[in-house]
């Protein structure tokens, strides 16, 4: 029997499994995410020491995902300095000797959400994960959306709120970014304390649900997505998602005529089905697809 490596690639740790071929989680472990010198070696032998047949990435990004391109599978502008230019695909390749597939972390979260999650059975959805930082995978098709680049909805320029005492966010890149205004960084450093101790009565939170709102409305009229779920840390409130629907449904204005409209978009806006293992699982089926790709070549 084969088994597959998976690794969900974060800022802040590094989550590693192996899964057997039908898609059964044997293992899992994190790390902290170090530099590349010292978490590298780490995550090669851990593979390595589990003759792994292929392995899966998923990871933040910005990636360059061209393969066409002299930098293809390394992390670029990542505000992540060590890990800068970093070869991230070349290096796991050289080492293990065995298929490989990378893609962002989103990217691979939105995928396993559209075949065994939320989106199971549908074409299409937009996966954002609201932590750290804010990323969003794109599936259309079935597939994960590349081009230029890859999605990076974090950082889509949003209209700030009249109220908002930080307007311009805290991205070190843009004025203005979806991320710079409404991570979990952003919570913190506008209003001193953590998402997680923020009252649920705070006006931060009106805030937050105000900028979430405004990029499910650009994803629907810019993707036009059958479902949109939204995960991570930040998403953890309960009330969060019911906020976010209502106003997602005051800046629609009535524009997109649609069942799932009509119902509040209790069924379009949604958490992620898998949880927490929405990109570990996405890791894996990477895998599979490095796998399958090798015995099946186009």
């Amino acid at each position: 029997m084969q088994t597959l490596g998976a690794l969900e690639a974060g800022g802040t740790k590094m989550v590693m499994a192996i899964f057997s071929d039908d898609g059964t989680m044997q293992d899992r472990v994190s790390i902290p995410t170090m530099e590349p010198e010292t978490t590298m070696p780490e995550m090669i032998r851990y593979f390595a020491s589990n003759h792994v047949s292929a392995v899966g990435i998923g990871c933040f990004g910005p990636l360059d995902l061209n393969p066409d391109s002299s930098s293809y599978g390394y992390i670029t502008m990542t505000p992540k300095l060590p890990w800068r230019m970093y070869p991230l695909l070349p290096t796991f390749q050289k080492e293990l000797q065995v298929p490989i597939a990378l893609d962002t972390d989103v990217n691979g979260a939105a995928l396993a959400e559209a075949r065994l999650g939320a989106a199971r059975g549908l074409s299409s959805c937009v996966y954002v994960t609201v932590g750290t930082g804010i990323g969003g995978g794109v599936i259309i098709n079935g597939k994960p959306v590349h081009g230029l680049m890859h999605p990076e909805l974090g950082h889509q320029l949003i209209a700030p709120c009249p109220d908002d005492p930080s307007p311009d966010g805290f991205c070190p890149y843009h004025k203005g970014c979806l991320e710079g205004l409404a991570s979990g960084p952003a919570i913190q450093k506008r209003w001193g304390i953590s998402a997680k101790e923020l009252p649920h009565d705070h006006i931060g939170w009106q805030m937050e649900a105000d900028y979430l709102a405004k990029m499910c409305v650009s994803a629907m009229m810019s993707f036009s997505p059958e479902k949109i779920i939204l995960g991570g840390g930040v998403m953890q409130q309960s009330f969060l998602i019911p906020l976010v629907r209502r106003k997602t449904l005051n800046y629609l204005g009535g524009y997109i005529s649609s069942p799932v409209i009509d119902n509040g978009l209790e069924d379009y806006i949604v958490p992620p089905a898998l949880g927490v293992n929405s990109g570990i699982t996405g890791a894996y089926l990477l895998a599979r697809q490095a796998l399958d790709s090798q015995s099946h070549p186009d």
